[in-house]
């Protein structure tokens, strides 16, 4: 590990202010301590942000939630409110890690976790993300776990998130405070596509900290689920997962929620799915059909052709517990 200096912010203002061109935030490090032991990062100075006041989760006049940056992974999922009315939140956010690394994870930081590809951990193997225009071992390489949507020719890394795979079938808010303004981003929005430039992955603008993340109030919410798959029961990243939600009326569609995490290059939002499915009578051959259609751009590689079967099957199975 490199040399690097330590500042305590007292608040985000001074946080803020503290950032250089080679500074980053920590809050709970349980990403960015792992990168810097593996000289995959090497900061000269982290700005620790855990003693700023972003700690809680409130009810807005409107009925939304807003939960601040640096409320740990275990609160967040054992919240009442999350618990009852955002079941696929709290369930993604359970299914990752394990009790102590939630204890000390922030939602904060989730956001902003780096990928699980193991070139991007392994330094002396070319990674665009790592490295800009070295090369993408992955493709070529063992890519069982890498993303098969939203891939390009310079990266084909997994979001490695199990809560982002929720906070986007949610449409969540992440709120933002910069030197000059204070703004906010739909989730939408806020992860970039690889491209031609993997080693961008949001639209954070240099200096900006999270400082909070704003759940909208959905009533569709409160029926869904998060199923993830993967190689062992505890501490593994998903290779496929899904989070959906879904509210009928008369037995037609009224609103429906998928997004799918393992498989993409960010979150993923099966947008075509979902209004595929709104309006028509739920069926198990509809169910079927919207999962074909999530999975119609994806492009898959040597090791991970098994994924777009995976993933269907996944999504009918979310489905299936809503049902039962």
């Amino acid at each position: 590990m490199h040399p690097f200096t330590l500042l305590k912010a007292k608040n985000a203002g001074e946080a803020i202010n503290a950032v250089t061109n080679s500074a980053q935030f920590i809050g709970g490090g349980t990403n960015i301590l792992d990168l810097m032991k593996m000289n995959v990062v090497m900061p000269s100075v982290l700005i620790d942000i855990s003693a700023i006041d972003f700690k809680k989760i409130e009810m807005l006049p409107n009925g939304n939630i807003l939960v601040g940056a640096l409320v740990s992974n275990s609160d967040l999922a054992y919240d009442k409110i999350i618990a009852k009315n955002y079941p696929l939140l709290s369930q993604a956010l359970l299914s990752g890690a394990s009790p102590q690394l939630r204890n000390m994870a922030t939602l904060g930081g989730n956001l902003l976790q780096r990928t699980r590809c193991p070139y991007f951990f392994d330094t002396v193997t070319p990674c665009n993300k790592r490295v800009p225009d070295s090369g993408c071992a992955a493709i070529n390489g063992y890519n069982r776990m890498n993303a098969i949507l939203g891939t390009s020719s310079q990266c084909i890394a997994t979001h490695p998130s199990d809560m982002c795979v929720a906070l986007a079938a949610l449409d969540a808010i992440i709120h933002v405070q910069g030197a000059k303004e204070k703004r906010t981003i739909a989730f939408a929005d806020f992860y970039t596509l690889p491209g031609n430039t993997p080693n961008i992955e949001n639209t954070l603008q240099t200096g900006e900290l999270i400082t909070h993340v704003e759940i909208p109030a959905l009533p569709v919410a409160s029926n869904s689920c998060y199923i993830k798959v993967r190689d062992r029961h505890s501490y593994e990243f998903a290779v496929v997962s899904a989070a959906v939600a879904m509210e009928k009326s008369g037995g037609a569609i009224k609103q429906v929620r998928i997004a799918l995490g393992g498989v993409g290059t960010k979150p993923w939002r099966a947008t075509m799915a979902e209004q595929f499915l709104t309006g028509k009578i739920y069926s198990k051959q509809i169910i079927s059909d919207a999962a074909d259609i999530a999975l119609h751009d994806a492009k898959t590689f040597t090791y991970n052709a098994f994924k777009p079967a995976l993933a269907k099957r996944t999504i009918i199975k979310a489905f299936q517990n809503l049902e039962n």
